[in-house]
């Protein structure tokens, strides 16, 4: 392997041919045009792999708003859409969700991962870099790379403008119709003292309070314009808000994901106020605990009051935070920041995208969407698991809970005979578990994308995301009947020999940049595996990027997990306060054991694998 932090001249940058763009479900945001990388030639390309389930694909997103903005002229982005849920696959949810998350490049849909096997790709999100010419120059898994492609976008556009191959010009995308709704792919609702219903208007990025029929709108709060500031109803700007929580007096808390911060609203005067978050993104090394408006979060998507605290679902790093309205702190309650499902102490659960929050007098119910499971936490803080199993097992199935089956649920619902409804989002339906029994039934299905409900006397209001609505439900006594059906993600195995595997993530310092060692190794890599047994040696944490795994032969199949960072500093003598950016992600790496299969596993997180 190789993770070198000297940067190659532009002249010697290593090139492949980059491979066609091929999907099955086509191009949006493109005006009905088909494009082939020819049509892009004279442009940088930048293809990013994402599914629209992965909060770091979000946050991705995000980080390139502001670079393609920068680079209109030159730069185009490709989100080539990669699914791993069966619902993801699906165009129309596809369709639904670049518009819901306001993405504003050309996407190819590709349904049976048919780009995202010719460019090898082993992680969401990851993005490729290609050159004017038709070349890919580098690869970039996890977030946090932005700064490192800019630099790149600036050499390459040096470098092509040289050689007369640079094409300036309009980019391919053209902007949908915008569509005359009431409210558009709302997220969470909350029932008002008054019996009004507070519903949060996620891609429009305000409040909406509406009367007790769910559809009669009493007021706005919130300008509609992306951003993070205080202020009256009319002039406050919110980010793409999710979770809403009543505290005591009235006033209620809101998760404004993209903001990264709690902010509250009066609901009598309009008036929003921030209570945690800087409006900057938590990165690995930054503070977990302190006061409330110091310290960073992480995509929050939903907030519960439990035990005289407010509880936050904290999406972007798979943990539980809390906030204190007392003392205005908040810390990390539950979760290490590895992803998946791992039951026990809160300090060493994981979870993976917990998305929903429901508080009982003993319990925590929790939707943790990306293990599409539901769990729990007690009052001791000891984590447990209803429903699910990990990463890469989903689908439709009910009966005792051990074998029952959902798929990425973004909402839990407390209901009064001490059940819990799930809103079982992909699946479109509304389900039910009873701690009693043991079971899980369906109470309600033709839900599209439901992602919160709220009781309502003896009704049960659901957020249907994907209609722009709210569906008024009389909670059956008779659940629905369906039919079992089970999935796995959709990604093929990677046929590794039994014995010795070579592990190694490919790390290259950005240009300008090396690894910084300030402070001790720079570096950090976490392998773990599914079942335990399959990994005989080569568990644990290290710093070195690089390690040799024993795998068990007589296991068939499991799933590696390996979560790396690197931490890169300007590298400049001169400079006394170098700017500094952390790159990290995680893999799930579905394993098949077969003989003459691969001895070496390359992952890179950025730079390209020039083999071992």
């Amino acid at each position: 392997m190789s993770d070198s932090t000297t940067e190659r001249p532009a002249s010697r940058r290593v090139r492949v041919r980059a491979p066609e763009l091929i999907g099955k479900g086509g191009w949006l945001n493109t005006g009905g045009k088909q494009y082939t990388l020819a049509d892009l030639r004279g442009r940088i390309v930048v293809l990013d792999f994402w599914t629209f389930c992965c909060i770091n694909c979000l946050h991705v997103l995000d980080e390139l708003r502001e670079l393609e903005e920068k680079h209109r002229d030159t730069l185009v982005v490709i989100g080539v859409h990669s699914p791993k849920f069966a619902h993801e696959a699906e165009h129309g949810a596809v369709v639904d969700a670049v518009e819901r998350y306001g993405v504003e490049h050309p996407v190819l849909d590709d349904p049976e991962l048919a780009t995202w096997k010719q460019y090898a790709v082993r992680a969401w999100p990851t993005l490729v870099v290609i050159d004017p010419e038709g070349y890919v120059v580098a690869q970039h898994a996890g977030e946090g790379h932005a700064h490192a492609i800019e630099r790149l976008v600036a050499e390459l556009e040096a470098e092509h403008e040289g050689k007369g191959t640079l094409r300036r010009g309009d980019g391919p995308y053209v902007a949908p119709e915008p569509e005359p709704t009431v409210l558009r792919f709302p997220g969470k609702a909350l029932l008002l003292p008054d019996g009004d219903l507070l519903v949060s208007d996620t891609t429009r990025h305000q409040l909406v309070r509406l009367a007790a029929d769910g559809e009669t709108v009493v007021r706005r709060y919130g300008s509609g314009a992306r951003g993070f500031v205080d202020g009256d109803a009319e002039h406050a700007r919110f980010s793409e808000p999710q979770g809403l929580a009543l505290l005591d007096g009235g006033a209620v808390v809101v998760a404004d994901t993209v903001n990264h911060a709690l902010r509250r609203l009066d609901p009598a005067t309009g008036r929003v106020t921030t209570l945690a978050g800087t409006g900057r993104q938590w990165w690995q090394g930054a503070p977990t605990s302190g006061p409330a408006l110091e310290i960073d979060l992480s995509s929050p998507w939903d907030v519960a009051l439990f035990g005289g605290k407010v509880w936050i679902a904290m999406a972007g790093v798979h943990q539980l935070w809390t906030y204190d309205p007392v003392d205005h702190t908040v810390a990390v309650a539950a979760g290490t920041t590895n992803e998946g499902l791992v039951d026990g102490p809160g300090a060493e659960a994981w979870f993976a995208q917990p998305s929903g929050l429901a508080a009982t007098a003993d319990r925590l119910w929790l939707a943790d969407s990306e293990t599409s499971a539901l769990r729990w936490l007690d009052l001791d803080g000891t984590v447990r698991t209803a429903v699910g199993t990990g990463l890469f097992d989903f689908g439709h199935r009910d009966g005792a809970a051990e074998q029952a089956l959902l798929q990425h649920p973004l909402g839990v619902t407390a209901l009064p005979d001490g059940s819990v409804a799930v809103s079982d989002t992909y699946n479109h339906a509304l389900r039910r578990y009873d701690p009693a029994t043991g079971e899980v039934t369906t109470l309600a299905t033709d839900l599209r994308e439901p992602s919160d409900a709220v009781l309502v006397g003896a009704d049960i209001v659901v957020v249907e995301s994907a209609r722009h609505r709210l569906t008024r439900l009389r909670l059956p006594e008779e659940t629905v009947r369906v039919d079992a059906v089970a999935h796995r993600t959709r990604r093929a195995a990677t046929e590794v020999a039994p014995g010795s595997l070579r592990l190694d993530v490919v790390f290259q310092a950005p240009a300008g940049q090396k690894l910084d060692e300030r402070y001790g190794p720079s570096t950090r890599l976490l392998v773990s595996a599914t079942p335990p047994e399959l990994l005989l040696a080569g568990e644990g944490t290290d710093t070195a990027l690089s390690r040799v795994l024993e795998l068990d032969p007589s296991i068939s199949e499991g799933v590696l997990h390996v979560s790396a960072m690197a931490a890169s500093c300007d590298d400049d003598p001169a400079n006394e306060y170098p700017a500094c950016h952390v790159h990290q992600q995680d893999w799930g790496v579905p394993v098949r054991l077969t003989e003459g299969g691969a001895d070496r596993l390359p992952l890179v997180l950025a730079g390209m694998d020039e083999g071992p």
